[in-house]
């Protein structure tokens, strides 16, 4: 539950997306920034490493990382897990995608994926152009083939 006083971030698709730079699995850091001009980025916020559905989702992206790189898009997960819980996550379902850690949840509510103290990121997409605009959000879990469907669209 949210406090009255607490602002909750409404983004909408036409927004700049917030900038961010956070660790990231399995190494370094990863900042939007570094994909201006280069490739869309699918933010996709998750509530918790090893769950049933985030393992479901995190796994198909894994599994569909060439296509979406194919079709010049960088997807990145997010969640508020630390880096040993997205170290342990990704070798047990051999992920490839970086899994980016926002233990503080500071990014996730710039996007408002978190409201109040909730100890998680409510499942959110955000598909983000080249020029860093959000063209779309989605809430929940869409198929890949929707998500490739469509980038393919974004000039």
């Amino acid at each position: 539950m949210t406090t009255p006083r607490e602002t909750v971030v409404v983004l909408n698709v036409g927004d700049p997306a917030p900038p961010f730079v956070l660790p990231s699995y399995p190494a370094g850091q990863i900042s939007l920034v570094e994909y201006l001009g280069k490739k869309n980025v699918i933010l996709a916020f998750y509530p918790k490493d090893d769950t049933p559905g985030c393992t479901r989702e995190m796994c198909s992206f894994s599994a569909d990382l060439g296509q979406f790189d194919s079709a010049g898009t960088q997807v990145l997960g997010i969640s508020l897990d630390d880096m040993d819980s997205h170290e342990q996550f990704a070798a047990k379902h051999k992920l490839l995608l970086p899994l980016l850690s926002d233990r503080e949840g500071l990014v996730a509510r710039a996007y408002g994926t978190v409201k109040g103290d909730r100890p998680s990121a409510e499942r959110v997409l955000f598909i983000i152009d080249k020029k860093g605009i959000i063209r779309h959000i989605h809430q929940g879990m869409p198929t890949n083939a929707e998500l490739l469907d469509m980038v393919a669209r974004l000039s």
